[in-house]
């Protein structure tokens, strides 16, 4: 049984782990840098300091399957019921519902703190990546086709969103 958990600072080299993979292996992180330890443990820590959520998957061995996370959407005011979030998913293990499992962990821990929309964004060829985020009430809102590259080829960028709550209304300022 696959349990999720508040990432703690001693997750951090597997979380590193993780991303790096992503970077050298797949187009879900648009950069060829891997990332330090350091790098690491500062987007964690200010992860925490603004109270944003880093969560595990942990497998009954105690090994990290996957993280999640979510953050600003974008610096304005206006976006701050907006969240972008994140999710990656150890090659071992993908297509067993670690990704589905984090991901409806994050829709309810933005939903609790308020937020009004979460951003999915996704390379336009991870049909994986847009086929979870369906099953789970995203809807495509945008498209930007070749705006990226890497591996040498152009890359399309899909957003995918997921309103929260219909009914909430909008605040006042």
């Amino acid at each position: 049984m696959m349990k999720i958990r508040n990432a703690d600072p001693k997750d951090l080299p597997d979380i590193l782990a993780l991303y790096n993979h992503a970077v050298r292996e797949t187009t879900a992180a648009w950069t060829t840098q891997e990332e330090t330890l350091e790098e690491r443990t500062s987007w964690f820590e200010s992860r925490q300091l603004e109270g944003l959520p880093v969560l595990v998957a942990e497998t009954e061995a105690g090994s990290v399957a996957g993280f999640a996370s979510y953050g600003s959407f974008r610096a304005k005011e206006g976006y701050r019921l907006t969240a972008e979030h994140t999710v990656y998913v150890d090659p071992k293990v993908q297509r067993q519902g670690v990704g589905r499992t984090l991901l409806k962990q994050l829709i309810s821990t933005a939903t609790a703190k308020g937020y009004h929309v979460l951003v999915g964004v996704v390379d336009g060829d991870n049909a994986a990546s847009i086929g979870l985020h369906h099953a789970l009430g995203f809807e495509v809102t945008g498209h930007l086709p070749q705006i990226g590259t890497k591996f040498g080829r152009w890359l399309d960028l899909v957003f995918l969103t997921k309103v929260l709550d219909e009914k909430a209304p909008a605040p006042e300022r």
